[in-house]
């Protein structure tokens, strides 16, 4: 485990305050994506980091030496599990973990369930600047797994605690010795945490290991410039042919989900009718391909945040696809820096194509 050396002496106020942000901050953005793989939410993993800091700071005079980076993690580990303690359900998940599919069609009614705590993406601009993101290599997952949201989906679905251990040991490659220091308890214990939750792991994913998301190549980039042209222009055919035969389609906060080709074409064909203007904004989220929908009711209206879509590729074609549909509290776009509105399209960067 990669290790910062520091000692901490007594200062005035403000030589320990700038001695704390030179020690802590390299770590902040790391910080951040462990407390969302442990919570599956990006505004919860923000307001923990911000938590651990200020009672790392608060704590700074008992530092006593070592590495501060494990320091840091110990408290925003616990902070995370302390949360989690306090929620009526620990777990984050999406419709399909929550629901059978919609056997026959039918569009969603009424107003979706607002007590759910929907698992959210996180923003790929986040993962910039972290300090050696390769893990360990005693680590069992690439980066660049870990944050895909089928792998933030299955570890949602272990215990806390075993998820905090098999983060800190398959993920950042730590020694079970290690975590067992972090989390107070015995190497016994961690090792028989770890093994039932890489047993659960490998039952959520029967390959043993999450799918993998590499960059785009031509292929993909086709695809997803495909899947733009497609919405911005209303052709169904266009985007249903771009769906694996058993692709699947989920909407939180809306429960419905639907399985299948011919089930996906069913739901749009309805759900475009009278929609309105739409326009992408490519982004990325998870280490996927992803895209920022704004919407309108006609030319010279102002374009409204309505939704993040997130895609799974799979042989060239789309096998999953996510649309986190935008909310007031908390909101979606403003996690990934965009605005609630636009004026025009140009002030996005770019005209919808169509």
């Amino acid at each position: 485990m990669a290790s910062t050396e520091a000692s901490h002496q007594d200062q005035d106020p403000e030589r320990t305050s700038q001695a704390f942000e030179e020690l802590a901050e390299p770590f902040r953005r790391e910080l951040k994506l462990h407390c969302y793989r442990m919570l599956g939410s990006l505004h919860e993993a923000e307001d923990l980091v911000q938590e651990t800091y200020l009672r790392a700071w608060r704590r700074f005079d008992r530092f006593e030496g070592g590495s501060f980076r494990a320091w840091l993690y110990r408290i925003a580990t616990n902070a995370c599990l302390n949360a989690l303690a306090t929620r009526k359900n620990m777990q984050r998940l999406l419709p399909d973990q929550q629901v059978p599919a919609s056997v026959t069609f039918q569009m969603p009614e009424g107003i979706p369930p607002a007590d759910i705590p929907w698992l959210e993406p996180y923003p790929d601009s986040n993962l910039e600047g972290i300090a050696d993101i390769a893990p360990d290599p005693a680590a069992r997952y690439a980066s660049h797994e870990a944050v895909h949201l089928a792998f933030v989906i299955a570890i949602q679905q272990l215990p806390p605690r075993q998820r905090a251990v098999l983060l800190l040991c398959d993920v950042l490659g730590w020694a079970a010795a290690e975590a067992a220091t972090l989390l107070a308890a015995s190497t016994a214990s961690i090792n028989s945490a770890l093994q039932r939750a890489r047993e659960k792991l490998a039952k959520l994913h029967p390959t043993g290991r999450p799918p993998v998301a590499a960059s785009p190549n031509s292929t993909e980039r086709e695809l997803l410039d495909r899947y733009l042209r497609a919405w911005e222009s209303n052709d169904l055919d266009g985007f249903v042919a771009l769906l694996k035969e058993d692709a699947t389609y989920t909407m939180p906060p809306w429960l419905q989900w639907y399985a299948g080709r011919e089930a996906m074409r069913s739901f749009f064909a309805v759900a475009w009718q009278n929609r309105g203007d739409i326009l992408l904004l490519p982004i990325a989220a998870n280490r996927q391909p992803a895209f920022a929908m704004y919407t309108r009711p006609g030319a010279g209206e102002l374009w409204a945040a309505h939704a993040i879509h997130v895609l799974t590729l799979e042989r060239d074609l789309i096998s999953r696809l996510t649309l986190f549909l935008e909310t007031d509290r908390p909101s979606l776009f403003s996690g990934f820096g965009l605005p609630p509105a636009l004026r025009d399209a140009a002030s996005a960067g770019r005209i919808p194509k169509g």
